[in-house]
């Protein structure tokens, strides 16, 4: 059995141990008391000078004053001084509340004892151990962090207390990319509250303690380190004032972090510092260099163009003169749009964390007219400062692309033969006219003739003849005969290549797949050659029209399943055939993955509607290849409804959907908006502005998005759908969306029932897309 502590005798040794470790805590207690006090008289010494001034009395009147006050109100010298203080200084910590079990006098002198002792504190460190003394323990906190914020978006831990050594050495330096609280709060600039940071899955200084929260710590709009604070417990819902405390502290440790920062340039309209200056001159991309212009009240406004590098092109297509001293709004409005490049660079510049894009959209205004260009964007901070490197993306590149979608959708193919060598080079859709896998060899132009129909013999070898025996350009049109048995109307253009002795060193040329074209034009010469005076010969007209309408426009489109989407279309011609008009549609998968669905309604009848239905149909399908939006895509047709048509007018609804997205954009010019149908309910789209095509030159579209469901059925139609001569269109719109309400088994069941219950009386051509997402 053991003996009780104090059967032990007690040894001289002991003893003395026992008085030494007594004069420690006594000297340490002393040290503490002077400390709080040395904090206490800075604040009553700045009391007194507020009297000083306010008094116009000499400093030894107003010690006097300040003790009398001190006792009439029965309160502490170092009370009244610090309301005093709080109430000349107008700053936060005046306003902010006292938590509920804490006096406001005892809150206040709390705050104010915390924002002396950072104030005169040497570094970091005794700003830590002064919040936490001072503020946070009293809150129930037993640790606090303070991190500086890198260029590179690293962390590094500059002060702290309440954290055993060993722990503090663990986590001096986070590197750029580490998922932290204080991370969090740098990225997103605003307090991160964490109740319990083991559930929270982030790593950070003093794992043992759950309760968390880290606050950014900046001024001027820029971010320079995060104020993490720690609770021994799971955190429970902190009250207002406790949120107002924290962000209060944080800005008090701004000032220490801030010191160290490289100072803010004194005049707006400066020179950036010649290092930047030198590294934005060795760049071989056009660069900038923008300093933060900041509000009275410490926000960022604007950010003004410092220096310009020797290689900067400006998208606009201006000198770099016309740049430099700007502001980065009065150079590039259009770049306060919302996640536009002002966005970016404000929060590289708040965080320090770099931002970099391939692709990224660029926009300026030239002559009023909006120019979008795609770049390369690197965008990173150097003190105060941020440096902005962009890269347009190549021009010949993108034409190159466009180009390769143009040829497949004009079903265009090209060729290059090399005579020295007998090399022959033959695209991708020139392989695809022939029916031949890529990869087989190609057919020489000299054996053109091999695969053509015997009637068009001849004529391919005098073509031949002209480009390879006299050299000269020469084209012809012929009947492919492919091996899979399909014969294609085709048109060959050969040009040849010489030295400058007129030797053949290549042919190049170009087939185009014109079978479209041919029956189109062997349709109309037929319907054309029946014109006549007599009423028989009109009737013959309008039924060629009309067969040339079914040909082109058949009354039930090739339905479209891709993406999980399912398009299908009804078309019923006029019933009395001299009315046969314009109405057209189209539905395509696009190369971008895009699937056009469009709808029209061309004024007129007869030849001219059939005819301008095609010119119109064809063109919005060619324009759709080069990825712009409906918006743009109807302002471009317009101009060829303007232009390049004789007397046409037309109205449209333009849709491209996304398949990534789900979200169907839109367009209209001068047609009846869309239906959808959605849970049973149909509702007609937004009128969107946009007047009908050919009416003028130039007009305005207006966009829209429709973010469809599982479920969801999009309806594009035309008049001859709803329009009744005796009726309201306001009703007739109405009489449609409570006819769709019914359910059906079907998509294209739905369609029928429309055409097939329709009571327009208009006797006009009806045309009816349905858009349903599965």
């Amino acid at each position: 059995m053991r003996a009780p502590l104090d059967s032990f005798p007690v040894t001289r040794d002991d003893a003395g141990v026992g008085r030494l470790a007594g004069t420690v805590a006594r000297l340490r207690r002393e040290i503490d008391e002077a400390r709080a006090a040395a904090d206490g008289r800075a604040l009553v010494e700045l009391a007194k000078g507020v009297l000083v001034e306010r008094l116009r009395c000499g400093p030894a009147e107003a010690a006097g004053q300040l003790a009398l006050l001190a006792d009439r109100a029965g309160t502490t010298q170092l009370e009244l001084a610090v309301e005093i203080i709080n109430e000349v200084s107008g700053d936060v910590l005046t306003a902010l509340p006292a938590p509920p079990d804490e006096p406001h006098t005892t809150a206040a002198v709390r705050l104010r004892t915390a924002e002396s002792g950072v104030l005169h504190a040497n570094d970091t460190e005794a700003v830590a151990q002064s919040l936490f003394a001072h503020a946070l323990a009293p809150l129930g906190a037993t640790a606090v962090a303070i991190w500086s914020a890198g260029a590179d978006s690293s962390l590094t831990l500059v002060g702290h207390a309440g954290f055993a050594p060993g722990e503090a050495h663990r986590w001096r330096y986070v590197p750029p990319g580490v998922p932290t609280p204080a991370r969090r709060a740098l990225t997103e600039r605003d307090a991160v509250w964490i109740a319990d940071l083991t559930g929270s899955g982030l790593p950070s200084i003093g794992a043992g303690l759950p309760g968390r929260v880290a606050v950014p710590a900046g001024t001027g709009g820029r971010i320079t380190g995060v104020l993490e604070i720690c609770w021994p417990t799971v955190l429970a819902p902190q009250s207002l004032s406790v949120h107002k405390q924290v962000e209060a502290l944080a800005e008090l440790s701004a000032a220490t972090l801030d010191s160290t920062a490289p100072a803010a340039l004194p005049d707006h309209a400066g020179q950036a510092p010649s290092e930047l200056a030198d590294l934005a001159d060795g760049l071989l991309d056009p660069a900038f260099v923008l300093g933060p212009e900041v509000s009275p009240d410490g926000t960022i406004t604007d950010f003004r163009v410092h220096h310009v590098n020797s290689r900067f092109v400006d998208i606009a297509g201006r000198p770099r003169a016309a740049v430099a001293g700007k502001s980065l709004l009065e150079a590039y409005p259009l770049a306060a749009a919302e996640g536009d490049l002002f966005d970016k660079i404000e929060h590289v510049h708040a965080t320090g964390e770099p931002f970099r894009a391939e692709h990224m959209s660029l926009a300026a205004l030239v002559d009023e007219v909006p120019l979008t260009v795609t770049a390369a964007v690197s965008i990173t901070r150097h003190g105060v400062l941020v440096l902005v490197v962009w890269r347009v993306q190549d021009e010949a590149a993108r034409l190159a692309n466009l180009l390769q979608h143009a040829q497949r959708l004009g079903r265009v193919g090209g060729f290059e033969e090399e005579q020295q060598t007998g090399r022959i080079v033959w695209n991708s859709q020139l392989y695809a006219l022939y029916g031949r896998a890529p990869g087989t060899d190609p057919v020489p132009l000299a054996e053109i003739a091999a695969h053509a129909h015997p009637d068009d013999v001849p004529a391919l070898n005098g073509f031949v003849q002209n480009v390879l025996g006299d050299h000269r350009h020469a084209s012809a049109a012929f009947r492919l005969q492919r091996p899979d048995g399909v014969t294609r109307h085709v048109r060959v253009i050969a040009e040849p290549v010489l030295d400058t002795r007129g030797t053949l060193l290549a042919v190049r040329g170009a087939y185009q797949d014109v079978s479209a074209q041919h029956w189109t034009e062997v349709a109309l010469s037929a319907t054309q050659d029946q014109l006549a005076i007599t009423a028989q010969e009109a009737a013959e007209r309008n039924r060629l029209t009309l067969q040339l309408q079914q040909v082109i426009m058949p009354p039930t489109h090739p339905t479209i399943d891709a993406f999980g989407l399912h398009v299908a279309v009804r078309y019923r011609p006029a019933e009395q055939e001299e009315l046969v008009g314009g109405d057209w549609y189209d539905a395509v998968v696009l190369p971008s993955k895009q699937v056009l669905v469009s709808v029209g309604d061309i004024a007129g009848h007869g030849i001219q509607g059939a005819t301008g239905m095609v010119v119109l149909r064809n063109a919005l399908r060619g324009l759709a290849a080069t990825g712009a939006g409906p918006a743009q895509l109807l302002t471009w047709l317009n101009l060829v409804t303007h232009h390049l048509t004789d007397n046409i007018f037309a109205t449209a609804i333009c849709g491209l959907y996304d398949p990534d997205t789900r979200v169907l954009r839109w367009a209209r010019a001068g047609h009846l908006p869309p239906v959808l149908i959605r849970n049973g309910q149909g509702d007609l789209l937004p009128m969107l502005r946009g007047v009908m095509l050919g009416a003028l030159a130039e007009s305005f579209y207006e966009e829209g998005e429709v973010l469809l469901e599982a479920g969801d059925t999009l309806l594009l139609y035309t008049d001859g759908l709803v329009e009744r001569r005796d009726v309201p269109l306001d009703e007739c719109l109405e009489h449609l969306c409570e006819a769709v309400r019914e359910p059906r088994s079907s998509l294209d069941d739905l369609l029928d029932h429309l055409l097939a219950h329709s009571e327009s009386n208009t006797d006009d051509d009806t045309c009816v897309v349905g858009v349903q997402l599965r």
